[in-house]
């Protein structure tokens, strides 16, 4: 059986946290308000994950819809009777609504897609401004 040395290998593992301890000592740093900043850029991460999953959700339901409303104007078209004048009638009446269904359903998509990225963008430049100004605090001497 093998003897381990751990008291070897634990100061090796060790060595990089003890080089980034005696540099927070050495420097005078506040290790609680670097644990802060870095629980609030999570939170931030999240909200924007958050954002994002609610956007996509909202992409599926109005897709879902449109396709629900196209197959009830498709079901609605194909029982039509056999009479071939009211059939070209009805399709000439069908399609440009279906299109105009169509625009406004990729209109609202595209905003929804442009709401989210927005959003996004914005919690994460908010988020970056908050660390900018918390680097500053944290990377002050303390007296």
């Amino acid at each position: 059986m093998e003897s381990t040395n751990t008291a070897g290998t634990s100061s090796a593992h060790t060595a990089p946290y003890k080089k980034l301890f005696d540099f927070v000592k050495q420097n005078r740093l506040d290790p609680a308000a670097i644990l802060e900043s870095r629980r609030k850029d999570i939170e931030a991460l999240a909200g924007v994950n958050i954002a994002l999953l609610a956007g996509l959700q909202s992409l599926v339901r109005q897709q879902g819809e449109y396709l629900c409303e196209t197959a009830a104007d498709l079901q609605a078209l194909a029982r039509g009777g056999k009479d071939a004048d009211g059939q070209a009638a009805k399709v000439s009446e069908v399609l440009p609504r279906s299109l105009h269904k169509a625009v406004n359903g990729l209109r609202g998509l595209t905003d929804t897609v442009y709401k989210t990225q927005a959003d996004s963008i914005a919690a994460v430049g908010r988020r970056i401004a908050e660390n900018v100004e918390e680097v500053k605090g944290i990377l002050r001497p303390r007296q």
